[in-house]
Formats: structure tokens, sequence, C-alpha cells
């Protein structure tokens, strides 16, 4: 008996119009996911953060807690949200250092742009034509001076006159400011004066220790007073926290706020939130920009927030600052 031969299977090529219908909503799909991995967002670690703001773009330096051997990194972002990697800012090879460095200040003057940031617990200057450098030293020297100082902040006043805000390790942190030459070179010995150190028994001291920490200046000018934001306990402790003096003069004397932070792991939510810098964004809105602990059980790498301060003038005249609730935020970038 023969048997009629008729095939069970469709010729492949009538499959073909199916087959192209499926990948075209495939396709995208796969697209979408591929470069999803791509721009991933990642956290920012940058701790002892500040943002340069410069014709409409805003420049992130910090500590990088996963090379701080190295030098330094530069991010930007055109709205404080979406945030960028640029390179290296500032590489060891180009400038003074080995080994720690730290806490980063950028400033523009005269149409150059410069970097104070701390290296082999000294401090140095650098310049750049680029607010995102590369920073460089045609001398690979620090400042002079005879004592470990940390934690730079430049401040240029109306007037021109320089002052140069650090922190000494002297029998603890101690927070100092001298006036310096406007080539930003050097710090007049004779005019070096002690702004503040830890008061025992209060927020400052909440560990107790021995060796007492005041640190991370940044001063800004409202009005006729001046305003010296700092973070005190050791950055390890989870009572890492912010709080500002004020004064009628950039040298002092200074006179606490208040007798608690206005920035601190009860208002953020996250332990070790100090060490940042105040600016003004493109909406003339006040931020400090600081970093927080990892977790709570590990300090390192340390995560870059950013909140926006709220300030009122009081009867006296003196601006009251205060963090704006809720507006708590970690700071990422878009990264492979």
């Amino acid at each position: 008996m023969r048997i009629a031969q008729h095939s069970l299977a469709r010729p492949i090529w009538k499959y073909l119009p199916s087959f192209i219908q499926h990948l075209r909503v495939l396709v995208p799909f796969l697209l979408i996911s591929f470069v999803g991995r791509a721009v991933a967002q990642q956290p920012l670690h940058q701790a002892d953060p500040t943002v340069f703001l410069h014709d409409h773009t805003y420049y992130l330096f910090g500590t990088n807690d996963q090379g701080s051997n190295e030098g330094f990194l530069v991010y930007s972002s055109p709205d404080l949200v979406a945030w960028k990697l640029e390179g290296p800012a500032l590489s060891k090879s180009d400038a003074f250092g080995e080994a720690g460095f730290w806490a980063p200040q950028v400033w523009a003057h005269q149409g150059k742009f410069y970097m104070a940031y701390t290296a082999n617990e000294q401090i140095a200057i650098a310049v750049s034509e680029h607010p995102a450098g590369p920073y460089k030293q045609s001398d690979h020297r620090p400042l002079a001076s005879a004592q470990r100082q940390i934690d730079p902040f430049v401040f240029v006043d109306e007037d021109g006159a320089v002052y140069f805000y650090h922190v000494r390790l002297q029998e603890g942190n101690r927070i100092f400011v001298g006036k310096m030459d406007d080539g930003f070179s050097a710090v007049d010995p004779a005019t070096l004066k002690e702004c503040l150190s830890v008061i025992p028994g209060t927020w400052e001291d909440a560990a107790s220790t021995e060796w007492k920490v005041a640190e991370g200046p940044t001063v800004i000018k409202r009005g006729k007073h001046y305003y010296l934001f700092y973070s005190a306990n050791d950055f390890r402790h989870p009572g890492y926290a912010v709080g500002y003096a004020v004064s009628d003069s950039p040298t002092g004397p200074w006179r606490r706020h208040a007798d608690k932070p206005i920035i601190n792991s009860k208002r953020t939510g996250h332990p070790g939130s100090g060490h940042g810098d105040v600016f003004e964004g493109k909406d003339g809105q006040l931020y400090y920009v600081f970093h927080t602990h990892y977790s709570d059980d590990s300090v390192a790498p340390r995560k870059t927030a950013i909140v926006r301060l709220s300030a009122e003038l009081s009867p006296s005249g003196e601006t009251l600052f205060s963090m704006d609730a809720g507006s708590f935020r970690f700071l990422n970038y878009q990264g492979p």
C-alpha cells in the first residue's frame, strides 16, 4: 500500500513573517535592558564633598573613599540630579602628595580655577584652566607650615582680602584662620588665629574622647555677618554632625548658633552625616552637600548626600539656618 506523502511541517519561509513580527516587539525590550545596564545609577562615594557652580554646570569633588591615595575625581551635573563622571580632576603625579588626598575645595579667580586640598596631612593649592581640571602644580610643594593641617577653605571677602580657613592637628582637630596673599601661595603666620575647638560635654563631644574633633570649615557671608559651618566628633562616629557659628568679622570671635547641630543622623536618618560644603544653586536656593556612613554597620565607602537649607532673618539681623525637613537625598551618577 502506498502512503500519501503529506508533510506535517510547514516550510520555514512561511514562519518568517511571524518571526519578524516577534522580533519587532522583542528588540526594543532588549535594547532598553542593555542601555539600562550601561547607564545604571551608581551611588556617589565622595566624602568631604564640595560643589562648584560655573557656567550653569555643577562640579562635584571630594575624598574618594575607593582611591584616596591617587588624587581626586570630578563629576558634573546640569541640575544636581543627573551626575556623570568627568574623570580625574587631580592626579598625584601632577601635584604635591603621595597619600591621603582629602577634602578639596574649588573656586575661580581672574579667569583661572584653583583647588585647595589635603595630602600627606599638609595643604597644597593647584590650578587649572577649566573647572573640571586637570589641576596641576608647577612646583609640587604644600603651603609652608610647621604644623600638620587639613581641610582647607579659601574665602575671598568683598574687599578682596583672602582668608585661609583650615584645621590644625594640635591637641585635637581645631579650626584656624589666617590671612593669605592674593596669589594663594602663602599664609601670613602672624595672622593665624583659632576660630573654634570642641566644647567638652556638648553635642560636639559625643564620644567624650581625649582627641576632640572640629573640622570641615565652610564660610559664607550674608549681610554684615560671617557664618562658619563645621563638623564635630570623629567622622567614624555615628554622631558626626554639622553646626555653625556666626561672627561680625571673618577672623572672629565666633558665636555658636545653638547647643545642637543643624544636620545629624536624627534629621537625615543616616549615621555619620557631616563634613560638606554650603553652596547656592542656580535657583538661588542654599544647599549643603555632605557624606554619610555607608550603612549602620560600616563607615566606608561613605555616600554623598545633599539637603536644602532654610535661611530666616532673626530680629537681631542674623540669619538662622536649618535643614529643610524631607529634603535629604543621596546623589547618584550614571555609570557602568
